[in-house]
């Protein structure tokens, strides 16, 4: 199995797929690294990439104003960048690498275009984003509360 291939079938996110979706995603995954303190990207960028988390540790940031609230801390098998599915296309957070981080990523169009020409693989995309977002959703509420409290 092609190193692409395994890493793609082998991540949390994309477990239970089928075979035939393992190769078309891992036909268009490119390995990528980040060093510590690296932005990935910034609120209100075009979303056009889609990140699988391999190795290391990213902040998902917002910034209001002055002060920047770390949303949430991510890691190996878990995603980044789910606005590429959802117009009007651009980033809703920050993110930074908090260490060394490995990612495999997706352009962002070309997993439309792939979701739309495959109703399946469209489908299986859609439930497993919006669980992300759903899970940020949730933990940025959460973030906010305790800023409030405080």
């Amino acid at each position: 199995m092609p190193a692409a291939l395994a890493e793609v079938a082998e991540h949390p996110f994309l477990r239970g797929l089928n075979e035939r979706h393992f190769e078309a995603l891992a036909a268009c995954a490119m390995r990528l690294h980040f060093n510590a303190g690296d932005v990935i990207f910034r609120e209100g960028d075009p979303a056009n990439r889609f990140y699988l988390i391999i190795k290391g540790k990213i902040a998902i940031e917002s910034d209001s104003g002055e002060k920047r609230l770390t949303v949430q801390t991510v890691g190996a098998g878990n995603v980044l960048g789910w606005s590429w599915l959802f117009p009007p296309y651009y980033l809703h957070f920050n993110a930074r690498a908090l260490e060394p981080t490995e990612v495999m990523f997706f352009y962002g169009t070309r997993l439309r275009e792939m979701c739309d020409e495959d109703p399946e693989l469209g489908y299986e995309m859609l439930k497993r984003i919006a669980k992300v977002v759903i899970e940020r959703l949730v933990t940025t509420e959460k973030k906010l509360l305790t800023q409030i409290r405080s």
